[in-house]
């Protein structure tokens, strides 16, 4: 935020970090001289190429896609299981994950995460196969942490189930690593690759990027190679091609990405240390598992130690104006438009996670004064629960 904070006004909890009008125009003139807004145009080709080589993958290994969301519902599509199956997600996580199963034609299966990263793992996924039946494996790189993919690579292997990364928040952390995977990011507005609205599929499966593409454009056939002719539908898809327009805000933040995810690692260190040493180190952080560092954070969650302290916290930043954010409740079996869709199975430390995780404000630019009243704020909590 570029003014000071005044008695009226809150300090917001995420501030998007996207390039400004005179940053984009070089990019949107390009556009507009090729007259081409859509239907995999030359900036969208532009930033995939882009991705493939910092993936260091074919340029048919991965797909740009409207938005996440659309990215995992059409990869579960063109796994081409049969209808309900039963697909394994944390009860941990955002809305979207299990949305877009359902919205595939499948049911979720939720199961428990990690205590330290807060992530479903390849140990806490083949408990779940013991326990019940599932198809296919959904696991989440929760808040961006990003998940073991050599892990992952051979509990795919071992069980033959398909496996796909929900790293929607883990773009610059999540990474194939070297090992066959299917990854979906986000490029919302609020992510670390910021294109406000936008998503990638990468894939080491054979063909099914490329499905994902048709799939994405109507289902329709453009390869003239195919038995079909170019323009025929070849499979029932949806709507769901990333813009010029988005593509071009895609380009630019990627030109200032490793700058700004140095930026946030900073930020989000010292405000971790600023707001342990008020809680006498009695704060707990997301863990990094096997998979490495998050790279580029772009939310602050803080676990208290027990539901009263959050509560006050929340009583305490609400009477300063200052944002905050219960992540992730209630969990997904909660809620009423999905209670009656999904399975459940163990969700032990999930909910204990629910009770007790607060996100706070977190952004580029937040200013010194925000700062303050922040850490003043968990001060007086911290004060009023521990005396």
């Amino acid at each position: 935020m570029s003014k000071q904070t005044t008695a009226s006004d809150w300090v917001p909890l995420l501030v998007p970090d996207m390039p400004s009008p005179q940053v984009l125009m070089p990019w949107l003139e390009r556009m507009h001289a090729a007259r081409h807004y859509s239907n995999f145009g030359p900036l969208v080709r532009e930033l995939e190429a882009e991705f493939a080589q910092r993936f260091d993958v074919p340029a048919e290994g991965l797909t740009t896609v409207a938005n996440a969301t659309l990215g995992l519902e059409l990869v579960l599509q063109a796994l081409a299981m049969p209808r309900g199956s039963r697909i394994l997600l944390p009860a941990f996580t955002f809305v979207a994950t299990a949305t877009a199963v359902v919205r595939a034609g499948h049911v979720p299966v939720l199961t428990d995460v990690d205590p330290s990263t807060w992530m479903l793992t390849p140990e806490l996924a083949r408990a779940a196969c013991a326990e019940t039946h599932i198809d296919a494996v959904l696991p989440v790189a929760t808040f961006g942490m990003p998940q073991d993919m050599q892990a992952w690579q051979l509990f795919e292997r071992e069980t033959g189930l398909p496996v796909v990364i929900d790293a929607a928040a883990g773009y610059g952390s999540q990474w194939l690593q070297g090992a066959h995977g299917t990854l979906v990011f986000s490029m919302h507005a609020t992510k670390s690759l910021p294109a406000g609205e936008g998503g990638l599929v990468v894939s080491t499966r054979p063909g099914l990027a490329a499905r994902v593409r048709q799939l994405s454009n109507f289902g329709i056939n453009l390869d003239p190679a195919s038995h079909l002719p170019v323009g025929a539908l070849a499979c029932i898809g949806s709507n769901a091609k990333l813009s010029e327009y988005h593509a071009a805000i895609g380009l630019a933040s990627l030109q200032v990405w490793e700058a700004h995810a140095f930026q946030r690692r900073l930020l989000q260190s010292e405000l971790v240390n600023e707001l342990d040493k008020i809680c006498d180190q009695q704060l707990s952080w997301q863990t990094p598992g096997p998979g490495g560092v998050l790279q580029a954070p772009s939310l602050l969650c803080v676990r208290v130690p027990d539901e009263n302290v959050r509560i006050s916290l929340e009583r305490c930043c609400n009477q300063a104006r200052i944002m905050v954010r219960r992540w992730y409740q209630p969990l997904l079996q909660y809620m009423p438009e999905l209670s009656a869709s999904v399975v459940t199975l163990n969700t032990k430390n999930s909910q204990l996670l629910a009770k007790t995780l607060l996100g706070l404000p977190f952004f580029l630019g937040i200013n010194q004064e925000q700062r303050q009243l922040i850490l003043n704020a968990v001060q007086r909590a911290w004060r009023e629960c521990t005396g």
